[in-house]
Order: C-alpha cells, then structure tokens, then sequence
C-alpha cells in the first residue's frame, strides 16, 4: 500500500526477481530444513549469489550490485515472506552481519579472498562475536588472540553462532590486549578449515530450526596477521558500527512477518464457526488485529525513514535502536496473540503459526536484547 511513493520500476523488478526465487527455490523446502535442523547453504547461496541477491548494495568490484538501501530493503522484505525465520536468519548473516566489516575496514587482501566469495555465494559466513560468558556485555569476552610473528594464536569458544556448521570463515571478535576500556579488541577472518578449529556441538534450539547454530572452540589456533580487519584494537568500536547493519536486517523481517501472521489468522478465523458464528466476527478479535495491524505499518514507516536517513549520511543508531525494541515486543504479542486466536490448532506443530510463535521469540534476544536496545536510546537522549 502507497509502496510507488518509495520504490520505482527498477526496485519492483528486483522485488519480482526475489519473491519468485523465494517461492520457486526456497518454500517449497522449508518444512524438509526445518525437520533436518539445517538448510544446505552452500547450494542455497551459490543460487541467490548467481543471482545477486546476497551482495545488493556493495562495490561491484567485489561480487556486489553497487545498489542502495531501498533495493537492500526490498530483499530483505521479500526474504521475510520465507515460510520460517531460521532461512532469512541465515540469509541476513550472510549480507548483513558477517561481510558489512571487511567491506568497510578490511584489506584489499581480505576483500578479494573473503568478501568476493561470500557475495557470490561460493563461501559461507558466519559472524562470531558472543560467548558462554558474553553475550549483551560485549566487553567481557575472553576469547584471546596474541600475535606472535606473522600470526595470531586464537583461544577461546564462541556461542549461539549462526551458521557456525556450514561457515567457511569467521567474521571473529577477540580480545587482543589485557588492558581494560575498548580499545583491547581486534576482528579478524578466521578460515574454519585451518587447525585448532572445532565445532563443540550443534546446539538444539526453540525456534528458527532451520538454520544451524553450533559453540565453536578455538585451540591454539593460528591465524594469519595479515586477516586482521582494520587496526588492532578498533574491532569492538568496528563491531559497534556492525551491529547497526545487522539489527536493521530484522526491522523488515518484523513487519512483514506480522503482517502475513495476521493476514493467515484472518482467514481461519473467517472459516472457524464458534457459537453459529465466524470467529472474525468477534470485535474483540478484530480490534486486536487491528491494533497489531497499525505497529506493524508504524515500524514499517520507521524503516523507511531510517533508510532516508542512511541515504543521507546520518547516524541512525537510535532510530534502528527503537525499530528493534518496537519490533521484538511487537512479534511476541502478535505472535502469542495470533496462536490464541487458532485455540487448540495453533499449538500444533504441523501449523505455520506455531513455528511464527517460536521463530518469533528470538528477535527480543538475539542482536542485542531489548533491555540493551533501552538502554542505548537512553543514552543517544543523554539520560
């Protein structure tokens, strides 16, 4: 609704291009991933980075399209109509939360060997920043990387890493001085085939099954200086920066999946007779709808003008600070309050709405815990 005002006919071929990927390519899959706890990327990426979905709006020197935020928007709003979470959850690390540093800070080495690849869909990346210890309090990781000649030895372990067992390479956060403040961390690309690398176990999850989580450990392994990112030191401020691009990625995922969540809920509801009647009838039910309805498009209004921002050059981390918070609460209301509506049904697995209430849970979690998004606005207000 009122979408020309934003994107043109060149965005809507992009948007036509994913959406008939996503329903040829991917949905039709989704339940046979989710019942393997897993989604074959390096055959999913190599298919949508033939097509040039993966690397939209980087250099085209390095793989990507050389397009802007508004086509960035579109196909993350097309890979939300994905029929889970864990699919575009990979997808996002992918483009959005693994390759954002090298493309900003890395080498020109480190571009070509890693970059390129990931936008082509021939590397799998993951992004490794949280530990057993660490997870919202960045600062307190231990994972360590001491130089030693032309290497870096790598200890430590990694958690809840997404796409950790298919990943290629390690977009990684480690401490590289015992010095306290923020300027004692370093990123690196840490290739997953090199020695000292394990995958502990493939963790076991609530939701977004289709995609692979694993702890990873690290045991003097030795990484090549020269896959340093940027300047030693910098990588929690460099991280900092990355997150932006990464909690932005779940804005569009948001109001879309609120939106066909609602839009399936109205429908059993109009087949679902209670006493005589449709259920849809219940203005109780209605005005919830309706409620969730009018967040789901205000988030969506929010995003576009934090694209507005970003094609001006702006800081937008308050704005994509409030459009995560808004969005994690709004998917475990309507999420919860949608599998109400289908009573007995909805707690049954074989019904989308049960993986959309479970899939759902992770958004107020993952990327920053809302708590921690509070606490940034009340920061950028000075309070």
């Amino acid at each position: 609704m009122g979408s020309e005002i934003y994107f043109n006919k060149e965005h809507e071929l992009v948007r036509k291009a994913v959406r008939d990927f996503v329903n040829r390519e991917i949905n039709p899959h989704v339940d046979e991933w989710e019942e393997a706890g897993m989604t074959p990327l390096h055959d999913l990426f190599k298919r949508m980075g033939d097509l040039g979905f993966l690397g939209i709006r980087y250099d085209e020197k390095y793989g990507g399209e050389g397009l802007d935020y508004w086509y960035e928007t579109i196909v993350l709003e097309e890979c939300a109509r994905i029929k889970c979470g864990g699919v575009p959850m990979a997808i996002s690390v992918q483009s959005n939360m693994a390759t954002p540093a090298i493309a900003e800070f890395g080498s020109e080495y480190l571009k070509q060997t890693y970059l390129k690849p990931a936008l082509k869909g021939e590397m799998v990346a993951a992004i490794a920043v949280t530990e057993p210890d660490a997870g919202s309090d960045v600062a307190a990781l231990k994972t360590t990387a001491v130089k030693q000649g032309n290497h870096y030895l790598l200890n430590g372990s990694k958690t809840y890493i997404t796409n950790g067992l298919q990943a290629d390479f390690l977009t990684l956060l480690a401490r590289t001085s015992d010095a306290p403040g923020y300027h004692s961390f370093s990123l690196f690309v840490v290739p997953t085939n090199l020695p000292g690398f394990k995958v502990s176990k493939k963790l076991d999850k609530l939701g977004m099954r289709s995609s692979d989580t694993a702890e990873l450990y690290f045991d003097n392994m030795e990484i090549p200086a020269e896959n340093l990112i940027g300047i030693e030191g910098e990588g929690f401020i460099q991280q900092m920066q990355q997150f932006q691009h990464e909690r932005f990625s779940v804005m569009p995922l948001t109001y879309v999946s609120v939106k066909e969540m609602i839009f399936e809920t109205i429908e059993y509801l109009k087949g679902r007779i209670v006493f005589g009647k449709p259920l849809i009838k219940k203005q109780v039910l209605r005005h919830r709808l309706a409620h969730w309805l009018a967040q789901a498009e205000s988030l969506q209004q929010l995003t576009y003008h934090i694209v507005r921002m970003k094609m001006a050059g702006q800081d937008v981390t308050r704005e994509i600070s409030m459009g995560k918070l808004l969005g994690g609460d709004l998917l475990n209301e309507a999420s919860s309050g949608c599998l109400q509506m289908y009573g007995g049904m909805g707690f049954m697995n074989e019904m989308r709405i049960s993986r959309m209430f479970r899939d759902s849970r992770l958004i107020s979690i993952g990327g920053g815990a809302s708590e921690i998004m509070s606490e940034i606005i009340t920061k950028t207000y000075g309070f």
